[in-house]
């Protein structure tokens, strides 16, 4: 796993450990507990894809994080969300599938401006 020193993990996140290097977390973002990051989808034949979560990103508590997406800088994934798709920074998204809300900027630990 590619986890930055300034990102924050919950201890009851659920990070893909079969595939852990495909995990990069970048700086000051935070994952809530319960949050779930994958790396691998057997059942479509990506034994291993990367997920990415850029810098400044807040990951809600029990949201999931699909198998090769890619989460730009300064975005928020809300409270139980499933993110299917990329997601371009600057963005607050939620749902199943998570959709974007709206524009926003973040600080550090995706706390939104």
């Amino acid at each position: 796993m590619s986890i930055d020193k300034t990102a924050r993990v919950s201890l009851k996140a659920k990070l893909d450990k079969t595939n852990p290097k495909g995990i990069f977390v970048g700086q000051y973002s935070y994952i809530s507990f319960g949050a779930v990051i994958l790396t691998h989808d057997f059942p479509n034949n990506k034994s291993y894809c990367n997920t990415t979560i850029g810098q400044k990103c807040f990951i809600g508590c029990n949201s999931i994080i699909l198998p090769g997406i890619t989460i730009g800088n300064e975005v928020v994934v809300a409270a139980g969300s499933v993110v299917t798709k990329d997601i371009e920074s600057n963005c607050l998204v939620a749902g199943n599938p998570a959709k974007v809300i709206r524009r926003i900027s973040t600080k550090n630990y995706g706390q939104i401006l």
